[in-house]
């Protein structure tokens, strides 16, 4: 006998840039609601706030192809969103195991990642957020990181100037 699921609901969210496909499953249906949330911070938020009020603020487990990002970042300022990250190759895989064709979209993706959460739980790993000093820290390095690309980038620059006014082996001094 299995035991109860935890989550109020399982959502799948196929992300894209402009828009969000979602496949939505309340616990103990076999009911799915699809929707499409565009990738704006007002539309994420009033989703979010519209499944904390129709499931009583109650945890909800959310699937989707990456760590980390921008929907990544509006889900988890929302502490009732559960977030179980997969890698897309293994959504590919999961889509490749039960569509004959190679067709690909997104709420068919949505949809699979829904599957994945409802039959492999066990599978997946939930994604911990970051404490205050980790996201600290790793905005530090990315402030850092950027800077020496830029410096990268800066002497490349002064190089080719140079290059291009004392050619390589020109004698800099008169005989």
């Amino acid at each position: 006998m299995q035991n109860p699921v935890p989550f109020a609901a399982l959502v799948g969210i196929d992300w894209a840039d402009k828009k969000h496909d979602v496949c939505l499953c309340a616990a103990g249906s076999t009911e799915r609601e699809r929707s499409v949330v565009p990738h704006t911070p007002a539309a994420l938020r009033d989703w979010a706030n519209k499944l904390r009020a129709g499931f009583d603020g109650a945890p909800v487990a959310v699937c989707i192809e990456l760590s980390q990002g921008p929907i990544v970042s509006a889900l988890l300022e929302h502490d009732f969103f559960v977030l179980f990250p997969v890698q897309p190759k293994t959504l590919a895989r999961y889509r490749a195991a039960f569509t004959t064709s190679a067709a690909k979209d997104d709420p068919t993706d949505a949809e699979f990642a829904l599957e994945l959460l409802l039959r492999h739980p066990d599978k997946l790993t939930r994604l911990e957020p970051e404490g205050v000093l980790m996201r600290s820290l790793r905005r530090l390095v990315e402030a850092r990181r950027t800077l020496v690309q830029d410096c990268v980038r800066i002497t490349h620059r002064i190089t080719a100037a140079l290059k291009a006014y004392f050619p390589p082996g020109a004698r800099l001094v008169p005989r």
